[in-house]
């Protein structure tokens, strides 16, 4: 018999972006140390995604789940952390769902949910949205969008992009922030290919030893578009305790969260658009401290994404003690096609992540 730790003395571990960028050069086309490396053009057609294949490769595609409605076997643990998920909670079942604005009209959420594909297309270890070509990736996305859509007909899907433009690094780079700017080019690159499928398109900040306000301006242009929206990595907020991205699990602070919400606020007002998304990634409790002191308004909508990989008991207990328990206002689940399956167990499905309490409006795959 396995002995398994106790329930609280286990952590989620998120897949190490910082760690990925190593396996790839430095001087890989759309990354660069300076902090204007964004505004410089690309200069060869080498630094040009690959074309796509026209049907996808069969032989090349991560362990799906099984089919819509069916709950695949799973080990005792699974089973009965599952089934306690599903069971009333007096307590926390009060705190939800969160007394909050009135959605305005435009605004995605609670009406709808979203199923993202997260990633870079420079590196193929941070993500699906990078590790397969573009085509094939898309056409994945579709897939899921679709299974998704049949599993809870009372929620439209909208398929959505999620990439990271502000990535966290191991090296201190030139600027000594340890993290790297992705260029406007590769940005507007993957913004157009949610548009062909009439996606949404989330761009994602690690800010390093940099700060939320330090790193958000710059990327005010990007979302000023309707479709676009914005998400924060706590894991690799590094500031606070001094230590290097992938050596320490980092910290944002409902100040930190707050400033992003009053910044996307302003955007939405200022520029008549629909409600803005903000998603926090969250799997250990000090990775957001004072949560509920973070606030929203009718001009956004946060969204506090349980964001690690490990066996579905784990994963089940993290969204419990770290978003049931912290009510924020929406919640979502990151599923990892690969991170998640090691042990041989498949991808949990959406039957089973449906039957959280409360049901996750976002859903990322990595």
């Amino acid at each position: 018999m396995i002995a398994f730790p106790p329930r609280r003395a286990v952590t989620l571990v998120a897949l190490s972006i910082a760690a990925a960028c190593y396996d790839r050069p430095r001087s890989a086309p759309g990354l660069d140390t300076s902090a204007a490396a964004e505004e410089r053009p690309r200069g060869d057609s080498s630094s040009t995604v690959a074309a796509a294949p026209s049907a996808i490769d069969s032989t090349n595609v991560p362990r799906l789940p099984a089919p819509i409605g069916e709950v695949p076997k799973r080990s005792h643990r699974d089973s009965v952390a599952l089934a306690s998920m599903t069971k009333p909670d007096s307590v926390l079942d009060r705190k939800w769902p969160v007394k909050m604005p009135a959605p305005l009209p435009g605004a995605v959420l609670p009406a709808k949910r979203i199923v993202a594909f997260y990633g870079n297309p420079l590196s193929k270890k941070m993500g699906v949205l990078g590790e397969y070509p573009k085509d094939q990736m898309l056409a994945m996305l579709d897939k899921e969008a679709t299974r998704w859509a049949k599993a809870d007909p009372s929620h439209p899907v909208v398929p959505a992009l999620h990439l990271i433009v502000t990535v966290a690094q191991g090296a201190p780079g030139k600027n000594g922030l340890y993290r790297l700017w992705m260029r406007d080019s590769l940005v507007n690159e993957v913004h157009s290919w949610a548009q062909s499928r009439h996606a949404l398109f989330f761009i994602d900040v690690q800010v390093g030893k940099s700060t939320v306000p330090a790193e958000l301006p710059r990327l005010r242009q990007f979302l000023e578009n309707p479709d676009v929206h914005l998400a924060i990595d706590p894991e690799f907020s590094m500031a606070p305790s001094g230590s290097v991205p992938g050596r320490k699990i980092g910290t944002l602070d409902a100040k930190d969260i707050n400033w992003a919400v009053d910044f996307l606020d302003e955007i939405v007002r200022s520029k008549h658009l629909p409600p803005k998304i903000l998603i926090v990634h969250r799997f250990t409790r000090n990775m957001v401290t004072n949560a509920p002191k973070i606030r929203f308004t009718p001009h956004v909508q946060v969204v506090m994404d349980m964001d690690g990989w490990g066996p579905p008991w784990l994963k089940f207990d993290s969204y419990h003690d770290y978003v049931k328990a912290e009510p924020v206002q929406f919640t979502g689940f990151k599923l990892f096609f690969h991170n998640d399956t090691k042990t041989g167990a498949p991808l949990l499905t959406p039957a089973e992540v449906l039957r959280l309490h409360p049901q996750p409006l976002y859903i990322q795959y990595q």
